[in-house]
């Protein structure tokens, strides 16, 4: 019994002595910083999500690797690349919510992230995984981290809203992309019934215009700078950074007339592709064939196109808002060389295969009403085609709707249609008032910020063309004197208007008074004779 006591005991130190020398043996705050720093950089490589979660196992592994929390939000290797937003589908607007459903397209990872940020703005854009929000109150514009919750402050929009941007459905629905600038990152915002571009950098204190009277069809970031195409003249043009000769290529005229086709640029693994969709030409095709696609790789530093056959086992989402292209070999569900387009039809998703020259429609039996009333609940759950293509409409994205659910909304659906105007009229302007030139505003909800400046429309010098036949902003222009008093002093009547109606409406007169061709000390006086002021 001693005998078996002893070895029980030996047993157990030996055992205690194993666990210990295991213990030490993995001891991973000892690894050396450069084995760290090459597995860290492998991680990085592939999303800053695995990046960040070696760096939080332990204070010497965040020592040696760099911080994610760029302040800039320029380097690009911090950015969550590879992740797009999911929609619930509830109805339940992301940024009402407060939070985001995410989804890595290479590694299938899911994340549904918790951003307090997002309260009283509007998500307008997304670029390499950053948030671009317009907030609902003061019209200032940020960029958001989703991970890390770094953001950075551009000036608000008022100017423009005011000057260039009245209608309130291009207000709401404004789009947005991120670019590089020299010391940090730039956005570029367009609008889809206004031709004008501008852009802003949180070191400027003012939006700029870079073209008035473009409208653009669709756009795209690319490796920090923003392409688009102007539909008309069927033209791809470097929207930013500005050059004297922004035309890239042209689309060639073999597809018909623009308005009977679509032009779309996607982010083809690190290249840029043109897919043209044009109507059916080959009348031999079987089957279901509303169009049919070309595709070209773009090369911006030749300015040429170059013809692509295949898209091997590649699969690309188109729309006007944003394109996607992912990989099959990642997500099985998804088809390989094949284009998922949408029809604004019975129809609204639909899928061509490059491979079989067929289209399939893949929504047919998921449509819940009939252009007049509910025919079936949700049909769920939701494909990953079905998720992906709605990310690509952020129209429907932004409400909380899928977009084979709610491309078109009956108008026998009263309630959802007030509930979705009322989001559309929800960005409120601040009052600007006018300082000594004209064209130059302040914020009155702002003292503290510098005055923005944005081009009039009113002014007396003519655009200048560049050498592509777009009009680029006159700078030349001559500022007219103001009344700077009688505008601070109408500014304070309109601040007191809420408690004295008459006021306010007097102001209203006096406002289009001035603007049918009369100055402010005109106007003014008039209104003092009348005893209206």
């Amino acid at each position: 019994m001693a005998d078996s006591g002893r070895k029980r005991q030996c047993g157990a130190f030996a055992t205690s002595v194993a666990c210990k020398r295991r213990a030490h043996g993995r001891d991973w705050t000892s690894l050396p910083s450069d084995i760290t720093n090459v597995i860290a950089e492998r991680l990085l490589a592939e999303d800053v999500v695995d990046y960040m979660s070696l760096r939080s196992v332990c204070a010497p592994w965040r020592a040696s690797t760099a911080s994610p929390r760029d302040p800039t939000l320029r380097d690009v290797r911090f950015r969550p690349r590879g992740w797009v937003a999911l929609c619930d589908g509830d109805g339940v607007r992301p940024a009402d919510a407060c939070q985001v459903n995410f989804f890595h397209t290479s590694t299938s990872r899911r994340l549904r992230v918790r951003l307090p940020e997002l309260h009283d703005h509007r998500i307008v854009g997304f670029t390499d995984g950053l948030l671009i929000l317009l907030n609902k109150s003061t019209t200032a514009v940020r960029v958001l981290h989703p991970f890390t919750r770094v953001f950075l402050d551009l000036p608000p929009l008022a100017p423009i809203f005011h000057l260039l941007v009245k209608d309130i459905w291009s207000r709401a629905w404004m789009e947005a992309a991120v670019c590089w600038s020299y010391t940090s990152i730039a956005v570029v915002a367009w609008f889809p019934n206004v031709p004008v571009v501008v852009h802003a950098e949180p070191t400027r204190p003012r939006w700029c215009v870079i073209y008035r009277g473009l409208q653009l069809w669709t756009a795209l970031p690319f490796q920090g700078r923003l392409f688009g195409i102007r539909k008309d003249t069927r033209q791809i043009i470097q929207l930013y950074p500005h050059l004297p000769y922004p035309v890239v290529a042209c689309i060639p005229n073999s597809f018909g007339r623009p308005n009977m086709c679509g032009y779309y640029l996607v982010d083809f693994g690190g290249r840029m592709l043109l897919t043209v969709q044009h109507r059916i030409i080959d009348q031999c095709l079987e089957g279901w064939q509303p169009f049919a696609f070309a595709f070209f790789l773009v090369n911006v530093h030749q300015r040429e196109l170059v013809p692509v056959d295949s898209l091997g086992d590649r699969a690309i989402f188109l729309n006007k808002d944003r394109c996607l292209c992912v990989s099959a070999k990642d997500l099985p569900s998804i088809s390989g060389n094949s284009v998922y387009f949408s029809l604004h039809t019975t129809d609204p998703v639909a899928v061509h295969s490059l491979s079989k020259r067929t289209c399939e429609r893949t929504s047919t039996f998921s449509l819940i009403h009939n252009f007049k009333e509910r025919i079936r609940p949700s049909v769920r759950p939701f494909t990953l085609a079905d998720h992906l293509l709605s990310y690509c409409h952020h129209v429907q994205w932004s409400k909380g709707f899928m977009f084979h659910e709610y491309f078109s909304i009956p108008a026998s659906w009263k309630k959802m249609v007030r509930k979705l105007k009322s989001q559309d009229q929800e960005i409120q302007v601040p009052f600007m008032i006018r300082e000594k030139t004209e064209g130059r505003l302040r914020s009155s909800d702002m003292k503290n910020s510098p005055p923005c400046t944005a081009a009039s429309p009113s002014s007396n010098t003519p655009n200048r063309a560049s050498a592509s036949g777009m009009p680029t902003l006159a700078t030349n222009a001559t500022p007219r004197k103001t009344n700077t008093w009688l505008h601070a002093t109408c500014y304070k009547m309109f601040s007191s208007a809420s408690s004295s109606p008459r006021t306010s409406a007097r102001l209203l007169e006096l406002g289009r008074t001035r603007t049918a061709g009369r100055s402010w000390t005109e106007a003014a006086e008039s209104a003092q004779r009348k005893g209206r002021c």
